[in-house]
Parts: structure tokens; C-alpha cells; sequence
């Protein structure tokens, strides 16, 4: 992954869209290099609650640079991971909202998208929920990186635990490489069926974006000209429109997922992409989307 710090960032914040505030999502940053191994991710909120603070003052100073953080503690620990949920909260600098734990993991084998590599079912341990209703307990929001083969790991999730805010990221982890190459139409009759389930759990919101990933099968990345805002809004539309109709704009938010997403197109393309996208809803409708829901789910 390329440097993608502060000029980085500024300068596509600064290229054309109306940014007006960006959060946070946790990478293995900056961990502490030494310590108890629990707390280690620490070091991740500690560096991003400074660079939002020098963000302040920087190039993007009137863009809400890292308004919030979404760090990662092992839920895993069970009801012990509450003291780490804690620190973080403590070192974050007001910006602390909740984790994300990626729990990502391809049956067959031929897929893979993090470092870590999670062992299968690990939101249905009952360890994993023991952590996950103290995470709930101290209102702090969960952001679910799963594939699509495991939505109904979290439909489950969700039901036992109607009062946590839980968000689907890059709407359920779409896979169409691999194992999965060549079997868009079959992919994703199943994909929209589980997503309809999940949406009935009025306590998950969704994220719109993550398919410029060599994941989603797209092939744009590999490309040697890049795709054009209309191309990627063709490509993009049915995933997007499925999870808008299934959970409603005030559940959906659009994401960038930068810098992972550049290995498809620039920051302003994907935006004038999703902007093409939602050009039929209406403006109430376009402010939940782009806005609203986001500001609601991380209290940005």
C-alpha cells in the first residue's frame, strides 16, 4: 500500500468535492512495537487522535479530517476486553466511536484480503459475543468486515443484540475472484437474498463502497486505462441499489474506502461515480446517503 498520509489525504479532499468531515477506519497503524500484545492496537488511536489534531491545522483544515476513529480491539478476549474498549476511549481524544474487527474468512481457501487470516465462524463463538455485549453495553458501534458467504453469521449477531449499532462494510464483502470467478449472477442471487435478511435488523447499517477491491472480480485495476465515473456507476449500480432498497437511505452510507480503492480510480472519479448513482433519489434521500447517516452512526 502507498504512503497515504496527511498531503495524501489533503489532496484528495481538496480535489473537488464537498468533504465536510471523514472518519477513521483501523489498518494496523502505528501499533505499539512493545507491551502486552491486547493492547498493542492502542498505538493506532493514540497516532490517529494526534494527526486528526494536526490535521486541524494543515491543508485540509476545513475538512473534518478524522472526526472520528474506529480502532480494533479483539472481542475474542470476551467480557476482559471491555478494559482495552476503555483505553481506547481514553487515549482517543474525544474521537474514540467503536471497532472494527475483521472476521473475513473464505472457505475455499483461494481468497484473501487482510493480514490477518481469522479462523471460520468467529461472530458465533461464544467468547466473540461475551466481548461483543460489552462493546454494546458501553455504546460503542461495530463495524462488521465479513465476506459475503458469512451475512448470516451477523443476521444472528444482530438479532441477539438489538440495541448495538452495528455497520456492514463494503456492502457484505462481494467476492467475485477466486473460487467465486465466473459466477457473478449466482454470487450475487445469493448475496441479495442474505442482504434483505439482514436488513430486516433495523439496528445494521450499511457502507456503500469497497468493490474497487481486487476482490469484487471488477478487473478495473488491472486495466491500463483506468474507468471512467460512468463505467464504475454501470458496474457498481446493482449492489448499490440492492442495499439502498433493502435497508433504506437512512441506513446507507457512502464510503471511500481510501486508500485501498486507488488501485481502481482516483478519489474524485469514485465520488462522481457514486454521485451518478444516486442521481434519482431525492434530495432528502442524496443527504442520508452522502451525509446523514454517517454523522448519525459515528455521532460525527
Amino acid at each position: 500500500m502507498p504512503r497515504y498520509l496527511q498531503d495524501e489525504l489533503a489532496a484528495d479532499l481538496c480535489a473537488g468535492h464537498n468533504v465536510i468531515a471523514t472518519v477513521y477506519m483501523e489498518c494496523t497503524e502505528a501499533y505499539r512495537k512493545d507491551g502486552p500484545e491486547r493492547l498493542r492496537s492502542l498505538g493506532e488511536t493514540e497516532f490517529v487522535a494526534d494527526f486528526a489534531r494536526a490535521a486541524a491545522n494543515g491543508p485540509a483544515s476545513k475538512k473534518g479530517v478524522c472526526k472520528g476513529i474506529v480502532g480494533r480491539a479483539d472481542l475474542m478476549e470476551g467480557a476482559s476486553v471491555e478494559e482495552v474498549l476503555l483505553m481506547h476511549q481514553e487515549v482517543g481524544q474525544g474521537l474514540w466511536r467503536g471497532i472494527r474487527q475483521s472476521t473475513v474468512h473464505d472457505i475455499t481457501g483461494t481468497v484473501r484480503t487482510t493480514a490477518r487470516t481469522p479462523p471460520a465462524g468467529v461472530l458465533l463463538e461464544p467468547k466473540f459475543r461475551e466481548g461483543f455485549e460489552r462493546l454494546v453495553a458501553l455504546g460503542m458501534s461495530f463495524d462488521s468486515w465479513i465476506y459475503h458467504t458469512q451475512l448470516k453469521e451477523l443476521t444472528s449477531l444482530a438479532r441477539e443484540f438489538p440495541d448495538a449499532n452495528i455497520i456492514l462494510d463494503h456492502v457484505g464483502g462481494v467476492i467475485g475472484s477466486g473460487a467465486y470467478e465466473g459466477k457473478r449472477d449466482e454470487v450475487f442471487a445469493g448475496w441479495k437474498a442474505d442482504i434483505y435478511e439482514l436488513a430486516a435488523s433495523t439496528n445494521v447499517s450499511c457502507k456503500l463502497g469497497g468493490l474497487g477491491m481486487k476482490l469484487g472480480g471488477f478487473g478495473f485495476e488491472t486495466r491500463e486505462r483506468p474507468p471512467t465515473s460512468e463505467e464504475l456507476a454501470k458496474a457498481w449500480r446493482p449492489y448499490i441499489e440492492t442495499c439502498i432498497d433493502a435497508f433504506g437511505p437512512s441506513r446507507c452510507m457512502f464510503e471511500s474506502n481510501f486508500p485501498v480503492d486507488m488501485v481502481t480510480c482516483t478519489y474524485p472519479v469514485l465520488w462522481n461515480a457514486f454521485k451518478r448513482i444516486a442521481s434519482g433519489y431525492s434530495a432528502d434521500e442524496k443527504r442520508m446517503l452522502f451525509a446523514g447517516t454517517a454523522q448519525r452512526v459515528y455521532s460525527v
